[in-house]
């Protein structure tokens, strides 16, 4: 210990004028630990303080002290529910005027009518200009774009890349659909900010996109397909790519993207920065954040676990099968009673995207409809009517559940319960957006009651009324499944031994004959 301490003293410049033996450190770029025999430490200690800055030392108190700062940023994030793990976690922009932005992004912000950072982007924006490594955890329509687009700026602007072709920042997402929105954010610097981006996914002309690749590009926005393809062929490279996002990792875990994220990621330099976003974090995600990210500052929005927003009002219909499509009916009249809004009717299959696109026109409410049998082409048309408000109704397989960010939605029906809890609230997320209010509406039949438990346990944690018929339907599964579990492990009982009656009676009744 003592040794140590005499190590780090050493160090300083007017030590060797002090120290009781003559020879002389000589200031190089190495430095030389010597081992000095018989010296006396309180001699030594006396004639440091003597004549010497460190004299100061004695008149310190070292205990904690928390700042006015820190009890400010402190209130925030609890305030917010935001909870930060990590190390020199720095305050959380609170005002854009006051924060570390460069002078042009605070302009860019004035020009598209932003006064205020959302929590995520107030506590992610300063961990990402210090060029940590970062996790965020928050529902979708908490401005997560944004949270790490302005970053991927500031890095493109600030910081001289090496020469070569390949992109600088490369952000993944797991759908064409989300990767669309967040190119339409990004073109919005290309105009003022002299940025140049490119959005590659499938389903697009695919020679299109190589040629503006090869031209050059600063952010590149990919599906992890599309990516992958492109390294392969070495059409682009990412040998000078240093910032990195994975949106929504959750999602792109979940559809089995993770050997083609993986692979892409061993494809960027060693020195990067990367952002991973998801809105739950499952033992996949902390897995690939454990192996690409090293140290890293993490920050929760709200709960890790999946939540639904307590701002959209849920109510759920339970009916027979053949009584579905008049309770939809019934629901749609309901919802232009009260003047419609936009509306997003979710199903689970293509046929039923047509099917209930036909039922609705032929109602007189002009409604779209979206799966993946559409060309990307008319998607796009089809998303774009949906946004400008030129239709109010759009049909929708969960190609639409996640990343389509459009404003204005009031209403979501979901016409198929999904199969699992998350994607049920990934739905309804699509309303509610920004402290908005919603309502969504969902039909559950009796092919349905698997699921009726985990929507009973959302709807409790949402503060929701749930019907007494919901309650049934979890029940009468819970019910099957155990005469289910009865009349199997009855199945298996082993049948009788004849073999092994100790007094051999029924020995002679074995043979088939007697049955």
């Amino acid at each position: 210990m003592a040794l140590n301490v005499l190590t780090r003293l050493l160090k300083r410049k007017e030590l060797s004028k002090l120290l009781p033996y003559k020879q002389q450190i000589v200031e190089t770029n190495v430095f030389h630990t010597h081992i000095i025999p018989k010296v006396q430490y309180s001699i030594l200690h006396n004639q440091i303080l003597k004549g010497t800055k460190l004299r100061e030392l004695q008149i310190l108190r070292f205990y904690s002290v928390k700042t006015e700062q820190k009890k400010e940023d402190d209130d925030y994030r609890s305030d917010n529910s935001i909870t930060v793990i990590g190390q020199d976690i720095p305050s959380p922009f609170v005002d854009i005027e006051a924060s570390g932005f460069p002078e042009y992004i605070k302009t860019f912000l004035k020009m598209q009518g932003i006064t205020k950072p959302t929590v995520i982007q107030s506590q992610g924006w300063p961990i990402a200009l210090s060029g940590k490594n970062f996790v965020g955890i928050a529902q979708t329509g908490t401005g997560k774009t944004l949270a790490f687009l302005l970053p991927a700026v500031v890095h493109i602007k600030e910081n001289k890349a090496k020469k070569g072709r390949g992109p600088i920042v490369l952000v993944l997402a797991p759908t064409r659909e989300l990767a669309r929105q967040i190119e339409q954010v990004a073109q919005d610097f290309n105009e003022q900010l002299g940025i140049r981006c490119a959005c590659i996914y499938g389903g697009a002309n695919r020679s299109k996109q190589a040629a503006q690749l090869q031209a050059g590009v600063d952010i590149v926005i990919a599906t992890p397909g599309r990516l992958n393809d492109f390294l392969i062929t070495k059409t682009t490279t990412l040998s000078r790519c240093t910032y990195v996002v994975l949106d929504e990792a959750d999602r792109m875990l979940d559809m089995g993207f993770e050997p083609q994220i993986r692979q892409a990621l061993e494809g960027v330099p060693l020195e990067r920065q990367i952002l991973m976003f998801s809105a739950t974090w499952p033992k996949e995600v902390r897995t690939l954040a454990k192996d690409y990210l090293g140290e890293f500052v993490q920050v929760n929005v709200g709960s890790t676990e999946l939540s639904a927003n307590r701002n959209i009002q849920q109510i759920v219909h339970v009916c027979e099968q053949d009584e579905k499509a008049e309770k939809f009916t019934e629901i749609m009249h309901k919802i232009s009673g009260l003047g419609f809004g936009k509306t997003l009717v979710f199903t689970n299959t293509k046929k039923s995207v047509d099917y209930l696109e036909r039922v609705l026109r032929g109602n007189g409410w002009p409604a779209l409809g979206i799966h993946g049998d559409r060309t990307q082409l008319q998607r796009d048309m089809i998303i774009n009517k949906f946004k400008t408000g030129k239709t109010n109704i759009l049909v929708a397989t969960d190609v639409a559940a996640r990343g389509l960010d459009v404003d204005g939605v009031t209403h979501v029906v979901n016409y198929d319960y999904p199969n699992t809890s998350e994607d049920y609230i990934h739905r309804i997320g699509r309303t509610g957006r920004q402290d908005n209010k919603g309502i969504s509406h969902s039909i559950l039949t009796e092919e349905n009651a698997r699921q009726a438990k985990d929507l009973i346990e959302v709807l409790k944690e949402a503060k929701q009324d749930i019907p007494k018929e919901l309650y049934d339907l979890a029940r009468s599964f819970d019910i099957t499944k155990s005469t289910e579990k009865f009349y199997k492990k009855k199945s298996f009982q082993k049948p009788y031994n004849f073999s092994n009656n100790a007094s051999k009676k029924w020995n002679r009744f074995r043979n088939d004959r007697y049955y």
